[in-house]
């Protein structure tokens, strides 16, 4: 399994990082281009969330592709794809061209995440899980982290060529999507058979133990693709996804401006920014390798949900006269935030297989992601009511307590638990 991750993890990781930071660097973009364009907070979350629609339209089609046709070409074509069109947003000017730039860019990457999370079910078994989903999480907080200090200095480029700081940004962080396009098609193995990295006796073991796992949860019931469409529990952990994102994006989209309401200075916007994130990451694969080594996960889901809760109203309760406190509750919310996603995204896999666990990881992420355009947009909307962030992040706050509350009428089943290591044999 070492040999696993050293040879696929880094380019699923590089390959993470390019996406989120794709999707996520309009964040430090709208310190300028909101005043370019005139946008309201309002317009500038609704257009940031848009990217949401096209992802829900794509994800599903997209998954079932590439469990048809692979995963190397498949990712690589959706990596070249949404790199073009990430770059393209240095083009708009209006309200509706920044609309329509989202929706494509959603439509372009959809797949990417439930697509790695089925690849991984074909490499990855079920004791590894979790804290591998983790670790590939890592690179959207990594983009997190590293991406606004990166976008505050591709900002001082404000008239190079005759471009604005924010049209440098979008075109010179759309390079690593392209890169990677290249590296994905080159290096990715498809399937452990597959593997002439490893050694014979490796990949029947690991062969072995991921069909082994398959047959274990056939034998208690085999979903079919279309069972997996109207599966109740499905559902509820799908429409429970949205309440992480609702978090995860509003604050990914809005910490920049957070930040300067509470009066760092223009250059140190963006090292702020990123300070919630490094405890996230830290948070996340914790969390991740804890729920792999004691075997449980509804209630590390539902503990993240609450933890993320309870920072967002603490920033409420806060407001903007404890600058310092209220960052700490903030990187509360987001470590609880992210240490969602390793536990929740385990649960489909546990129960599906094939084609319905390619379909059931992307509504899990298709309607997940509906709370990043939801989650923006009503933070938006609330900011501009208010003129508060305090009063957005309390309303923020509903979407991980009403996921908790849905999560309880999924039941107990077994396979959620993980299975115990069958170590190979050691030579």
């Amino acid at each position: 399994m070492k040999r696993v991750a050293w040879r696929l993890m880094p380019l699923l990781l590089l390959g993470y990082f390019s996406a989120y930071l794709d999707r996520s660097n309009v964040g430090m973009a709208a310190l300028t281009m909101n005043k370019d364009l005139g946008f309201s907070n309002a317009v500038f979350g609704f257009g940031a969330g848009l990217f949401f629609i096209g992802y829900f339209i794509g994800e599903v089609p997209s998954n079932l592709v590439l469990n048809k046709f692979g995963a190397r070409r498949w990712i690589a074509r959706i990596m070249i794809t949404w790199g073009i069109i990430s770059g393209l947003t240095a083009c708009v000017w209006d309200e509706w061209s920044f609309y329509t730039v989202r929706l494509l860019l959603g439509l372009a990457e959809a797949g990417l995440y439930p697509g790695v999370l089925l690849y991984m079910s074909w490499w990855v078994p079920s004791y590894y899980r979790t804290r591998s989903v983790a670790l590939f999480q890592s690179a959207s907080l990594i983009s997190m982290i590293i991406g606004p200090p990166i976008g505050g200095l591709l900002l001082h480029l404000q008239g190079t060529l005759g471009l604005a700081g924010w049209q440098w940004l979008f075109i010179v962080e759309a390079l690593p999507s392209l890169i990677m396009c290249v590296m994905i098609w080159q290096f990715l193995t498809e399937r452990p058979d597959q593997a002439t990295w490893l050694r014979p006796d490796q990949r029947k073991w690991l062969s072995e133990r991921v069909a082994s796992e398959r047959a274990e949860r056939e034998a208690i019931r085999k979903y079919s693709l279309a069972e997996t469409f109207y599966s109740l529990k499905i559902w509820l952990m799908a429409v429970a996804y949205i309440g992480q994102n609702m978090v995860s994006y509003a604050l990914a989209f809005f910490m920049p401006l957070i930040v300067q309401g509470l009066g760092a200075s223009t250059g140190m916007i963006g090292v702020v920014a990123a300070l919630p994130y490094v405890f996230a990451l830290i948070a996340m694969n914790y969390w991740g390798w804890h729920s792999d080594v004691t075997g449980e996960r509804i209630w590390h889901v539902c503990g993240a949900y609450l933890l993320s809760a309870a920072g967002l109203v603490a920033c409420a309760l806060l407001g903007h006269g404890h600058p310092v406190l209220t960052m700490i509750a903030l990187t509360l919310a987001l470590s609880g935030a992210q240490a969602i996603n390793p536990t929740i995204l385990a649960l489909p896999g546990a129960m599906l297989t094939g084609a319905a666990a390619a379909a059931g990881f992307a509504m899990v992420c298709a309607t997940g992601n509906l709370g990043g355009l939801i989650g923006p947009w009503v933070f938006g909307l609330v900011k501009d009511a208010t003129g508060s962030d305090s009063t957005a992040a309390l309303v923020l706050a509903l979407g991980p307590i009403i996921a908790v509350i849905l999560l309880q009428f999924v039941g107990y089943d077994r396979r959620m638990e993980r299975f115990p290591p069958r170590a190979p044999r050691q030579v």
